[in-house]
């Protein structure tokens, strides 16, 4: 059965540059066999196609495919899809992530029309944007997320915004433009605990991502913020049940828990498969400290079942300031 990643390498241009040329002279990593609850069907029903030629057409990004999301399939023939923006090159060289580094092109400016064209296509009551870092752009790509939520207001007003964005990390005033348009979830990853952070997220601050969070209930309360991580990647349970509480003190509304998946023999590796008991577990947690949502399971993804949960969410806020 073909993998995600093979459909998606099988799109590369084979003559091209190395997707991760910064990580070819690290040592290969073993490549663990998944265990029987990580498993998923292969893409490929007439549903996901007609989804995957809208991306086309309008010659758009998708983090499903740029990061090899097992999930692509279930979301695509639901016609769901996470437009990543601005590129498909990232300035970071995570050790977990799959997109592309190596210095990006010059925005499109008109990717925001794209953006909006393919959101009424598709018909999408809820969409989720994310991007990569752009640590070659003053703004880190700011007032671009903002011409994009912008954009999607004008052709599809009843549509949800969600924004999944980079840290913004030495740009001044950058999470100002993001929050002064309004998308309805502001969600940042924390992607691991801060004793990874050297090896997993070297070029970012765990610190700076929870301020960050905190910062745009400062600005406007009335968005949703959400945070996501990965485990297997040797973190301690202690460490995640600390970063739960770090999520809280910055007001943090939901949380998405989800089992590192190794891209490629030069990413990070795998430290163990944490069983569905273990999230399940991490999930019950995590609701009594106090998060209107949690969604932990081997699968979780940040951008997976957004539109329930955006509903799910509005639901939650609602019941508690109704009692």
């Amino acid at each position: 059965m073909a993998s995600v990643s093979d459909l998606v390498d099988a799109g590369q241009d084979k003559a091209a540059a190395p997707r991760h040329p910064e990580k070819a002279h690290r040592p290969d990593q073993p490549v663990a066999r998944k265990p029987e609850w990580i498993r998923v069907k292969a893409p490929g029903s007439a549903q996901w196609a007609a989804t995957r030629e809208i991306v086309k057409e309008h010659k758009l990004v998708t983090v499903c495919e740029e990061a090899g999301c097992p999930n692509i399939g279930e979301c695509w023939e639901k016609k769901h899809a996470t437009f990543m923006i601005m590129g498909d090159t990232c300035t970071r060289a995570c050790a977990f992530c799959n997109v592309k580094t190596g210095l990006p092109r010059a925005l499109d400016p008109r990717e925001p029309d794209h953006i909006a064209d393919a959101v009424a296509k598709l018909g999408l009551s809820h969409v989720v944007v994310t991007s990569v870092d752009r640590d070659d752009l003053a703004d880190g790509g700011a007032h671009h997320f903002a011409g994009v939520i912008a954009a999607i207001r004008g052709r599809s007003p009843q549509t949800t915004i969600e924004v999944l964005t980079p840290d913004f990390l030495r740009k001044h005033g950058a999470l100002e433009v993001v929050v002064e348009a309004k998308p309805d979830v502001f969600n940042h990853n924390l992607e691991t605990v801060p004793s990874k952070y050297l090896t997993v997220r070297p070029g970012a601050r765990y610190f700076h991502s929870i301020r960050l969070l905190q910062r745009v209930k400062e600005l406007d309360p009335t968005i949703f913020t959400k945070s996501g991580i990965m485990v297997g990647l040797g973190e301690e349970r202690n460490e995640v049940l600390q970063l739960m509480d770090d999520l809280r003190t910055a007001d943090v509304d939901f949380l998405t828990i989800g089992q590192y998946l190794q891209p490629t023999k030069k990413h990070h590796a795998v430290a163990r498969f944490v069983t569905p008991d273990e999230f399940a577990s991490y999930a019950s947690i995590a609701t009594a400290k106090g998060f209107l949502l949690v969604s932990a399971s081997p699968l979780t993804r940040s951008s997976h079942h957004a539109g329930e949960d955006f509903a799910k969410l509005k639901a939650q806020r609602a019941a508690i300031q109704g009692g």
